[in-house]
This record gives structure tokens, sequence and C-alpha cells, in this order.
């Protein structure tokens, strides 16, 4: 028996014009009748204009082509959607953006990944994506800075780099024709991650509350004495928070520094973290949660602007430091974060 989805119908004014009058008043009555018959409308106006959800028909105009998240109806010209989302035009194409929905990888993305899957060649790297994503052995850079093809004995030793479980930051290098992305760690600020937390967001298709912004990492000086610690915001929703360390080199060259920092790139072994870093760490995550769970963008510009609020009104309490941004704490913090 086949199924149908009807498209929802808007809901009945819960309070009708008529049982209102002027006799009650003699302009009150009047004006809230107009505010009643207007308000239901807007709503139903622009919730049709806005959102879709699955079987509704978005246009049965034949001059617009369909794309992804819809369909045409069978003997008609009807494109239906098959998702619950946001309707695209581009040009004569109709898409509809679902309201929730995994990453979708772009050329140029920086991402942060956990390796699921080690093969003879390459990693397999769980991005938040539909599919797996691809790192391979020559798209790394190999200790001690050396540039070279790779052989035999690479492959042997691929699990020293990368094993399962771990994680890494990298970036988005190809896109294949079933959805693989091919990812790269060749530069000093792309690898393995550790001294840190790891913390995942959810919201639309994209990334959640991660948005494409000019620095996706940034170190950032903590009060409290906690340090400098540094934010990984990865496109795909992953983010890491982790304790900063600094680059000692005897020399200056900078083939001198590649070589210092690619022999412990791929250490496993997380350094000591004083109390106070672990502390402001934990209280840039209660940031970005809270900004998740708000619905607010996720950038370096409101992470520094939350962090340095709740900050304030740590301040503001007397007694033990406390990261905790839940309750009125969290609510504080937005009061001020609204008002900036």
């Amino acid at each position: 028996m086949a199924i149908t989805i009807l498209a929802p119908a808007p809901a009945a004014n819960p309070y009708p014009a008529s049982e209102y009058s002027d006799e009650d008043s003699e302009d009150g009555g009047a004006d809230l009748e107009r505010d009643i018959d207007m308000r239901p409308s807007k709503r139903a106006k622009r919730s049709a204009k806005d959102i879709v959800t699955p079987g509704e028909t978005v246009t049965d105009d034949p001059q617009w082509m369909r794309g992804h998240g819809t369909y045409i109806a069978p003997a008609s010209t009807e494109i239906v959607a098959t998702v619950a989302g946001t309707i695209q035009k581009t040009n004569k194409l109709l898409s509809v953006r679902p309201l929730r929905a995994r990453y979708t990888p772009e050329i140029g993305d920086l991402v942060v990944g956990r390796i699921v899957e080690v093969q003879s060649k390459r990693w397999r790297v769980d991005v938040g994506a539909p599919v797996l994503a691809g790192l391979p052995l020559s798209a790394i850079n190999l200790p001690g800075g050396i540039l070279r093809k790779r052989t035999e004995t690479d492959e042997l030793q691929i699990r020293t780099f990368f094993s399962e479980g771990d994680l890494l930051v990298a970036e988005v290098q190809s896109l294949h024709q079933d959805g693989t992305a091919g990812l790269h760690t060749r530069s000093l600020k792309y690898g393995k991650l550790r001294n840190g937390v790891f913390m995942s967001v959810t919201g639309t298709g994209g990334g959640g509350g991660v948005i494409r912004a000019r620095r996706q990492v940034w170190t950032m000086d903590t009060e409290h004495g906690g340090g400098k610690v540094d934010v990984i915001l990865g496109v795909n929703g992953y983010i890491w928070i982790s304790k900063h360390i600094e680059v000692t080199t005897a020399e200056t060259a900078i083939t001198r520094m590649e070589e210092s920092v690619s022999a412990t790139v791929y250490s496993s072994q997380n350094d000591e973290i004083a109390p106070e870093t672990r502390r402001e760490i934990s209280r840039i995550r209660g940031v970005i949660t809270l900004l998740v769970q708000k619905g607010l963008r996720v950038d370096e510009e409101m992470v520094m602007r939350g962090y340095s609020t709740a900050i304030e009104v740590d301040d503001r309490e007397p007694g033990e430091s406390n990261e905790y941004l839940g309750g009125d704490r969290g609510k504080s913090v937005l009061n001020l974060l609204g008002g900036r």
C-alpha cells in the first residue's frame, strides 16, 4: 500500500476576530482585532517561504530544475521536497538545504578528524561526513622534514604515524566522485592532536555552529594563570581546545625549525597540564557549548567575546573561581554578551 505524505496545514487561529468587537473599547478592540488577524498570517507566510517539509510541493513551474533535497512527482512537473529545510535558488536550480545534516566537505576546509581504520597506504578518517575521508601516506610529512618518495618501509611503519583513535587536524585537498574527501597534513599547523579536549557541536548541515571564517586556528591568552590555549574550530563541527606548546629551537632557520617540530609531531604522549590551564580550557569549552545551545555562531570573535564575558561574570562573584556556565551563570553571560 502506497504511503502519501501530506503537507501540514496552517494551524487555526485560537482567537477568532469575531469574538472581539468595538463594544469592549472604542479603539482598543479594533486594534486587538487587527493584531490577531495579522499575526497568524505573518507566521504562515514566513513558514511557507523559508522552510518546507518532506512531501511539500516547492513549485509546479516547469522552468525550474530539481536539485538536492527534491524530486519530480510522477506524471507532473511539480518539484517536491524530500527533506525539511530551506529553499535555495541558483539560477534555475531549486534545492532544499536540510535543517540538520552531516558535514559536506569542500576543498580548502580545515577539519578535525579521528582515525578509524589503518590501511596499507592510507588512513580512513571520520570527519562527520556521510562517508569516511582518506589521508594518503604520501600526504603527510615524515619525521625530520624528509621530502622523498614513500617506500615499503614507510608502509610497514604506518601505525607509528597515526593509529586507530588518534585525533588530527587536516585540510581537505580533493573531492572524489563517490563523495570521499582527500586530506593532507603537509603543514606545521596540521598533524596529530594532544594536550587538550575534544568536543563536537551539532546544527545545520555544514558543521553546526562553526562557520567558515578567516581564522579557524588561533592562540588566546587566558586569565587566572591559565597561560596560552590553542583553539581549533573544524568546519565539520569538531573542535579541539588544548594547551599551547612553545617551540624552542637553537637556530632560527626555517628548515631547522621544521626538523625539530617534525620530531615530536607524531608523539602520543601528553605533556603535564597545570590545573589552572585545565580550568580555563573547561571554561572555553563551556562558552562554545553555550553559544551552540543558544543558536549563535561559533567563530574567533564570538568565542573571545564569550570568554571575556565569562571572566567578567566570574570576577563579580566572590569565592573560588568557577568555570561552570550553566543555569543562572549561563544566563548572565548571555545577557552581557547580547548587550555588547
